[in-house]
C-alpha cells in the first residue's frame, strides 16, 4: 500500500516537472507535438490501407476460387504475362 501511494506522488511530480519543462520551451514542445501527431497520423494511414487491402476478405461469395488468366507464348519466350481485354479479341 505504501509503495503505490509512493509511485503515485512521485509520477504526480515528474508529471508537473515534465510540464514545466515543456511550457520553459515552447518551440521544443511545437516540435514535438507536431512530430508525434505526424507520426501517429501516417501509422494510421498505413495501417488502415494495409487492413482495407491485405487483411478484410474480398467482398465475393467465395473468394478462394478466384483465379488468374495468364498468357504464355513458347515460340516468343513469354511467360506468365497478364492478360488485357484486347487479347480476348485476338485469340
Amino acid at each position: 500500500m505504501m509503495w503505490s501511494l509512493r509511485f503515485i506522488e512521485t509520477l504526480i511530480q515528474d508529471l508537473r516537472y515534465g510540464a514545466r519543462m515543456l511550457m520553459k520551451k515552447p518551440g521544443f514542445t511545437l516540435i514535438a507535438v507536431l512530430t508525434l501527431a505526424l507520426g501517429i497520423g501516417a501509422t494510421t494511414a498505413i495501417f488502415s490501407v494495409v487492413e482495407g487491402v491485405l487483411l478484410k476478405p474480398l467482398p465475393y461469395p467465395q473468394p478462394e476460387n478466384l483465379v488468374a488468366v495468364r498468357f504464355k507464348s513458347d515460340g516468343l519466350g513469354i511467360d506468365g504475362m497478364a492478360i488485357s481485354p484486347s487479347h480476348y479479341f485476338i485469340f
